[in-house]
């Protein structure tokens, strides 16, 4: 069976306890590899240092995408699985991606679902993803995996996601969309790999100009041709569900939508 490195990636002194709280018992092709941002010097719980299925990075550079690619960079098995630290998994969801995989040799890049607050319409079978993604349909960066010979090089772009300087969010979203242009094989799979219990970024109860501006720079980024006309509709739905007042949610939503272009210009190492 192909073997599986979890990519996770974790903040702050008490992170690396947030791992420990999360691990399955030691599987047979399943590794856990931890990049550990904001550490502070503390030293690793008792229960990671005793696992030889876990190895953990410390990282002293900021900004959640960078973190997630420290993982991603010391990762060795066939496929990489993204993760964070809340995430819980279940041993026999972890063997059936191995199998999805196994069964379609040419997937390099597979999502799938997780139990979350806010989930998505996720497609009742396996279907390819292209750029004209199942309506409703959107990811988080704990529902991505890929294969590490086809699909190895990807990386999440610097400047979205949590602490970086402008947009923050979007970089799962933008790293599915990465893989699709570069023409690889993106698929989903109907497999419920565990559970996030805690509200992500795009379910939060109010928005901050940086998850605004995340948030207007993907719709320009997915939808170039028709930005124009989606950013005005998500503002006033942001406002009608009162998570931003809608001059200031367009603001920032057009103000993230016209940065797209260039921000893409500036990182096509990591996109397209």
């Amino acid at each position: 069976m192909l073997t599986i490195d979890l990519a996770i990636a974790t903040c702050r002194p008490d992170g690396a306890a947030r791992v420990a709280g999360m691990l399955l018992p030691p599987l047979p092709g399943v590794r856990y590899v931890v990049s550990w941002q904001d550490h502070a010097d503390s030293p690793l719980p008792p229960a990671l240092a005793v696992r030889s299925d876990v190895a953990v990075y410390r990282f002293g550079e900021s900004g959640q995408s960078l973190n997630r690619n420290n993982a991603i960079e010391h990762c060795t098995s066939d496929i990489i699985v993204m993760a964070d630290d809340d995430v819980t998994y279940r041993a026999d969801s972890l063997r059936e991606l191995a199998r999805f995989y196994e069964t379609r040799p040419e997937a390099d890049f597979v999502t799938f679902r997780t139990e979350r607050h806010g989930a998505p319409d996720y497609p009742a079978d396996a279907c390819r993803l292209t750029q004209r993604l199942p309506r409703n349909f959107h990811v988080a960066c704990f529902e991505l995996s890929f294969r590490r010979s086809t699909a190895g090089h990807l990386r999440c772009c610097p400047e979205l996601g949590l602490n970086s300087r402008r947009f923050h969010g979007g970089e799962d979203e933008v790293l599915l969309l990465t893989a699709i242009k570069r023409g690889l094989n993106c698929q989903f799979a109907p497999i419920t790999l565990g559970e996030h219990p805690h509200p992500s970024t795009g379910t939060k109860s109010t928005f901050t100009p940086c998850n605004l501006m995340a948030m207007g720079c993907v719709s320009a980024l997915l939808f170039p041709s028709t930005a124009f006309l989606r950013v005005p509709l998500k503002a006033l739905r942001i406002s009608r569900a009162g998570r931003s007042p809608l001059l200031r949610a367009l603001f920032y939503l057009s103000r993230g939508a016209l940065s797209a272009q260039p921000m893409r210009r500036r990182n096509k190492a990591y996109m397209w």
